[in-house]
């Protein structure tokens, strides 16, 4: 099995793995700007993986198979239960935000299978909202967290993140960002880790 580890993409997604993991680390113990980058390089590494896999030549296809199923179960990990944790982890642990963070791990795994076994509508489009965008967005939304209080940014959070659910297993066309759109996401994840860099680094002063 763990022959599979050297290979390149399924390397790179391990690595998002364990991003995702420091996240759920970070947002239990409520330090949630070291979360924010944690989950932001765990895209970065899921959209690398998918980069990698499509330029290597001489993949066989084991490899290939393996790592379209250890993509799919770290999604849920990085996607579904980190963004479910973080909302836990905001209320407190506070009951009141359990349905909340069961629908959100529920709408993931029900999208997963659906993609899993349907795949994309054709070459550039996706049923649903795509997991990772999920991310993408609360990372910008949690910009907010600090400059208004923490019970109106939490049903704010609550609402965000169900709104997003939603739109997970929608009957919604949503494109595939490919190509040029890495570089996009590139800039974007260097930009907010350096925000929340310094964020943290104010806040630990």
């Amino acid at each position: 099995m763990l022959a599979f580890v050297k290979d390149l993409p399924n390397l790179c997604t391990l690595i998002g793995l364990f991003c995702a993991v420091l996240a759920i680390y970070y947002a239990i113990r409520g330090i949630f700007p070291a979360a924010m980058i944690g989950m932001l390089w765990a895209i970065f590494f899921d959209w690398a993986d998918g980069i990698i896999a499509r330029r290597m030549k001489g993949r066989n296809e084991e490899n290939r198979a393996f790592g379209g199923q250890l993509d799919s179960l770290i999604d849920i990990v990085s996607f579904g239960i980190c963004p479910a944790i973080v909302l836990l982890s905001y209320g407190k642990f506070n009951p009141w935000f359990l349905p909340g963070a069961f629908v959100i791990v529920a709408t993931s795994a029900i999208r997963l299978s659906y993609f899993n076994i349907f795949g994309l509508v054709d070459d550039s489009t996706y049923m649903g909202l795509a997991l990772d965008n999920n991310v993408i967005i609360l990372a910008l939304v949690f910009l907010l967290d600090g400059f208004i209080n923490r019970a109106a940014f939490s049903t704010i959070l609550y609402i965000t993140l169900m709104v997003l659910a939603a739109f997970n297993v929608a009957p919604v066309r949503t494109p595939k960002f490919t190509g040029r759109w890495f570089y996009v996401l590139t800039v974007y994840v260097l930009g907010l880790t350096v925000i929340y860099g310094w964020i943290l680094w104010v806040r630990f002063q």
